[in-house]
């Protein structure tokens, strides 16, 4: 495995969220695919105090190389002050389909830029 692949999560207080940060994770090519999950129930503290909430998971599958961008757009988009992010190691899989991981979060070509296109400039 040439690769170094990842699972990457965080939890959302609504759907319409974990599938907003899902499209625009895959959308940007930072992930291949994004499972939603949920609801969920949570428990954790939080400002002191013990608290329980209702919550919808998403599921990333991505590169070790895309997580930075990937951990970015979460925080950036995310409605919580402090999001989960947690990267868990894909440590075997399908070949065939951690190929098609890697294939699908490679960087999209910018038809602006002869050098990502691999034109002659």
């Amino acid at each position: 495995m040439a690769e170094a692949y990842v699972q990457v999560t965080t939890t959302t207080d609504s759907r319409a969220e974990a599938a907003a940060l899902a499209k625009a994770a895959v959308a940007d090519r930072l992930a291949a695919c994004a499972q939603l999950v949920g609801p969920v129930a949570s428990t954790y503290w939080w400002e002191g105090a013990i608290e329980s909430a209702e919550e919808w998971m998403v599921v990333f599958k991505t590169t070790v190389d895309r997580f930075d961008e990937l951990a970015s757009l979460i925080t950036d988009e995310h409605s919580y002050d402090t999001p989960e992010i947690i990267a868990t190691p894909v440590v075997a899989g399908s070949m065939d389909y951690l190929a098609w991981v890697a294939e699908q979060t490679e960087p999209a070509d910018d038809p602006a830029d002869p050098e990502t296109t691999g034109d002659p400039v």
